[in-house]
C-alpha cells in the first residue's frame, strides 16, 4: 500500500481541450443558459436564448442544432401553456428527428405532444399520438413504456369525459402487468377501473 498518492498532490481534474472549447463557444454558452433559464421558471429569458440559439443553427444549417433549440423551445412553450407554439416547436424538431431516423428523440417528442394536444382539448389527436407511441414500444419490445402510455391514455380518456373507454384501458395495463408477473401494480390499476 506504499503506492497510494499524497493527498496533498490530489488538484482539480483538467478540462479536456473539447469540453474547454465548448465552454467558449457562445452559441453552446447560451443553449446552456436557456436550459437554466427554463428550469428556474424564467420563461421569458429562455424563450430569448433558445431563440438566439435557433437562429445561430439556422445560419450554420445545423439540424440537429435546429432540432435541440426548437424542442427547448416547445417545453418554454408548454410551461407557459402556449400549446399552439409549442406544437409547432415540437413539430419542426420531430421533422429532423424523422429525417435522423432518431427514434429515441421521436418517442420523447412524441410524449411532450401527448401534452400539447391534452392541453389544447384536442383528445383524439392526443389519444392517436398515444397509440402511435404504445406501437413504437411494442415494436421495440418496451412495456413499461407501453404500460405509461395506456396510465397517460386512461388519464386522458378520463378528461373527455369517457369513463368507459378509461376503464378499458386501465385493464390493458393491468394485464401487461399481469404478464410480468406485477401483481400489486395490476390490481391497482383493475381498482381504479373498477372505480369509474
Amino acid at each position: 500500500m506504499t503506492n497510494l498518492q499524497s493527498l496533498d498532490s490530489i488538484g482539480p481534474v483538467q478540462e479536456t481541450a473539447e469540453a474547454k472549447g465548448e465552454a467558449k463557444n457562445p452559441v453552446v454558452r447560451e443553449f446552456e443558459g436557456g436550459k437554466r433559464f427554463l428550469s428556474n421558471g424564467d420563461f421569458a429569458q429562455a424563450a430569448i436564448a433558445f431563440h438566439n440559439v435557433l437562429l445561430a443553427y439556422e445560419e450554420k444549417n445545423d439540424q440537429n442544432g435546429i432540432a435541440n433549440a426548437s424542442n427547448q423551445l416547445g417545453h418554454v412553450c408548454l410551461a407557459r401553456k402556449e400549446y399552439e407554439q409549442a406544437e409547432k416547436h415540437y413539430q419542426r424538431a420531430l421533422e429532423i428527428c424523422v429525417k435522423a431516423d432518431d427514434p429515441m428523440s421521436q418517442q420523447a417528442i412524441s410524449i411532450k405532444l401527448i401534452e400539447v394536444y391534452t392541453g389544447m382539448k384536442d383528445y383524439r389527436r392526443a389519444i392517436d399520438t398515444c397509440l402511435d407511441l404504445i406501437e413504437d414500444y411494442r415494436l421495440n419490445n418496451n412495456p413499461q413504456g407501453a404500460v405509461s402510455t395506456l396510465e397517460k391514455m386512461a388519464e386522458i380518456y378520463l378528461e373527455s369525459g369517457d369513463r368507459k373507454a378509461a376503464g378499458d384501458t386501465y385493464r390493458t395495463a393491468a394485464g401487461i402487468h399481469r404478464n410480468f408477473r406485477h401483481s400489486k401494480l395490476a390490481d391497482e390499476l383493475e381498482k381504479k377501473a373498477e372505480e369509474l
